[in-house]
């Protein structure tokens, strides 16, 4: 079955295009032309994919990223002609998955798609490595549902922080950069944009850390990046008192 992709852009040309060009490639697609519209499609329509322009009547496209990432983990490609690093982070803070700035060609475009879809059945799969829920002090990683827990009771967390957390899960001790990170994690470069990683990385530790000042799990290597270790339980004996002398 073809996997549906949802359109949200205001410009009628470009979104006919979109849609034209998307079909050709073999997906289902449904469009919307501002925020209220697109809002209202996602939820009748559930699709795989959302391309969100940034740029949008009605509720802007960081409005609706940020009610769509409250409801749902689809993958999400924000389209904007704004070529900044604020606009660009503000997304990814949101819960974007990545962003294509304007102009851009069809082919990356769909190669980026395609690359979100892999690595959402890459997640998917089970790993065999590690069990299905991973203890880390009062929280739980739930690898086969894609959730945490503390005590036992569901936290909210935003998908590619989960990805994170399960790749640096399955390398204990090995050090990655935030290159390699971005690499391994978002599924390509993200030239000049490593500090979404550090981001995603104080999400975690917000998270998982009774001090996030203090890491035990997700530690920051000098000059490299980060590595995740399990705290070294060391057995302390309190020394036994002499007895006093009579």
């Amino acid at each position: 079955m073809a996997r549906t992709i949802l359109v949200v852009e205001d410009e009628t040309t470009l979104r006919e295009t979109l849609v034209d060009a998307l079909e050709v490639e073999g997906f289902r697609v449904v469009s919307a032309a501002d925020g209220r519209a697109a809002l209202a499609r996602f939820r009748a329509e559930q699709p795989d994919l959302v391309l969100l322009d940034l740029m949008l009547p009605e509720l802007s496209g960081i409005e609706v990223c940020r009610i769509i990432r409250a409801e749902s983990g689809v993958p999400i490609v924000m389209l904007t002609a704004k070529d900044s690093e604020l606009d660009k982070v503000v997304g990814l803070e949101l819960g974007a998955d990545d962003y294509v700035t304007k102009p851009f060609s069809i082919r990356e475009l769909s190669a980026r798609i395609r690359a979100l879809f892999r690595r959402s059945e890459q997640i998917a799969a089970p790993d065999t490595t590690l069990p299905s829920l991973v203890e880390l002090g009062r929280v739980q990683v739930d690898l086969a549902g894609h959730r945490l827990l503390r005590d036992g009771n569901p936290v909210a967390i935003k998908p590619k922080a989960f990805e994170l957390l399960a790749f640096l899960l399955r390398h204990p001790g090995q050090a990655f950069t935030r290159d390699q990170l971005l690499e391994h994690v978002w599924g390509y470069d993200y030239a000049g944009e490593t500090r979404t990683v550090d981001v995603h990385v104080h999400w975690l530790r917000s998270t998982l850390e009774d001090d996030a000042s203090s890491p035990q799990f997700i530690h920051t290597v000098r000059g490299v990046g980060y590595v995740f270790r399990r705290p070294t339980e060391v057995a302390t004996r309190r020394p036994r008192r002499a007895p006093p002398r009579r």
